[in-house]
């Protein structure tokens, strides 16, 4: 028992909760959505911290996926009811001070460093040129 080798243990990485946007699928973290909630008493408002009681939805912060919710009726969908127009007005004014598009999120895991670059096959010397 004296040769095992002992771990040595670090801080764990911070758990980091992720939501996905009803209109485009992109999962990001929760602090990067917006929450949408159909309260217990009826209205549907926004949600910025994210805690408020009820069914909610989570859109991305940008004008793009607004416009898409409210086209495509995506919001309605997921909440489980009709948002009314004096509700539908409050989000459309929300949706006006956002950005009109925000970056793609990273899709590598947490903590993996390297880079893979898309290389093409080399060509062997066996082949004929091709005729353009």
């Amino acid at each position: 028992m004296a040769n095992q080798t002992r771990r040595v243990k670090g801080p764990r990485p911070k758990h980091v909760p992720m939501r996905t946007c009803v209109v485009c699928r992109t999962t990001r973290p929760k602090r990067e959505l917006v929450r949408i909630v159909r309260t217990l008493t009826g209205p549907v408002v926004i949600d910025l911290r994210g805690k408020q009681n009820g069914r909610g939805a989570y859109l991305c912060r940008q004008q793009v996926c607004w416009t898409a919710a409210f086209k495509r009726r995506a919001l309605e969908h997921a909440l489980q009811t009709a948002v009314s127009p004096e509700d539908r007005a409050q989000l459309e004014a929300f949706a006006r001070t956002l950005p009109p598009t925000l970056p793609a999120p990273a899709t590598a895991p947490v903590g993996d460093d390297t880079v893979v670059a898309a290389t093409a096959p080399p060509a062997s010397s066996n082949q004929a040129p091709s005729a353009r």
